[in-house]
């Protein structure tokens, strides 16, 4: 005859428990381990990778061939979702309010999470609320315009406009995005007048180019459309030519000095237990070896930018006080 479950006699249910807990089973005695010991365990359940970007864009394509990989590393599903909105700072500030510091939700931080603080307001300090996980690679921008657009080089562009003040639109991520400002950098130096229209990511603004709505993008993630033939890149607007188009010149070297850098990197709430910052670090920094998430970068022209925790957090102390003297030198507000 079997027994009900509720006539279980008590050494018998401690064995149970001793099972489940050794199985990781959700009982009442699991709840009671230590953020040491949880964080001894980590990971026993899927994490979920914030990007703050909509999906197809460069960073999306990135982060979801890095998640493949480093769930490989984990041992446990890496699982994106995309939360765009604010140039990429409206993820990561969610989860810095919402998330628990457990590892189990992370965010890929980009470098307008340093500089939205000084632009507008904003519910997050990015100091105080974030601990730095590893930083990853960094964003290759360029000028880039349609195949068919009438203009050859930069000094076309710059000279078009300038004639025509506030008739050529281009677009940008987010308001107080690295292309966005570098173009307000550009129209200080030629005296011209862009319009700007600001985007969530890469993918509604290639949409927004190819469909004739706007004549321009400065931003990154520029690869694709350069590779099918789409579009023509200009500048770049970095510290050295591309690898994909070495015959493609530099803004500096066009008489421009303009460079826009932005790392790219991952981050979860403050307050993380190290042995858990540590796994993640690893498994990711092993992860950037994987050849799907290099094609990707290569994509995009992208470097690896590897930094672990402290070094991460370092450079996140060192950037926020570098854009807050840049945004007041600029006199910019999105607000």
């Amino acid at each position: 005859m079997t027994d009900h479950p509720c006539s279980i006699a008590l050494p018998r249910r401690r064995s149970l428990l001793k099972l489940g807990l050794g199985l990781g089973l959700t009982v009442p005695a699991a709840l009671a381990l230590s953020p040491a010991a949880r964080a001894a365990t980590f990971p026993a359940r899927p994490i979920t990778l914030i990007v703050p970007f909509p999906a197809g864009g460069a960073t999306d394509t990135q982060m979801r061939a890095l998640a493949v990989a480093a769930s490989r590393e984990l041992g446990q599903s890496v699982v994106i979702a995309n939360r765009p909105g604010a140039g990429g700072t409206l993820g990561p500030a969610a989860m810095a309010h919402s998330a628990a510091p457990d590892g189990y939700t992370v965010s890929v931080v980009v470098g307008t999470l340093f500089r939205y603080p000084f632009l507008q307001q904003v519910n997050y300090d990015p100091v105080q609320d974030f601990t730095y996980i590893a930083c990853m690679t960094a964003y290759s921008y360029g000028i880039v315009v349609r195949q068919d657009a009438p203009w050859k080089t930069l000094d076309e562009l710059i000279a078009h406009t300038r004639a025509n003040p506030e008739k050529i639109s281009y677009g940008a991520t987010g308001a107080g995005g690295s292309g966005r400002i570098a173009i307000e950098r550009l129209s200080r130096l030629t005296g011209t007048r862009f319009n700007f229209i600001p985007y969530k990511g890469a993918a509604e603004e290639t949409t927004a180019l190819l469909g004739g709505h706007i004549q321009m993008v400065a931003d990154a993630g520029w690869g694709p459309m350069i590779d099918t033939g789409r579009a023509r890149l200009l500048a770049i607007i970095g510290d050295a030519r591309a690898k994909r188009v070495p015959e493609v010149p530099t803004m500096t070297e066009l008489g421009y000095p303009i460079v826009a850098t932005n790392p790219v990197g991952i981050a979860g709430p403050k307050g993380m237990d190290p042995k858990t910052v540590a796994a993640l670090q690893k498994a990711f920094h092993r992860a950037a070896r994987d050849p799907e998430y290099n094609r990707a970068l290569e994509t995009a022209d992208q470097p690896h930018m590897l930094m672990d925790s402290a070094a991460y957090t370092e450079f996140a102390v060192k950037q926020v006080a570098e854009e807050k003297r840049f945004v007041a030198e600029l006199g910019l507000k999105t607000q």
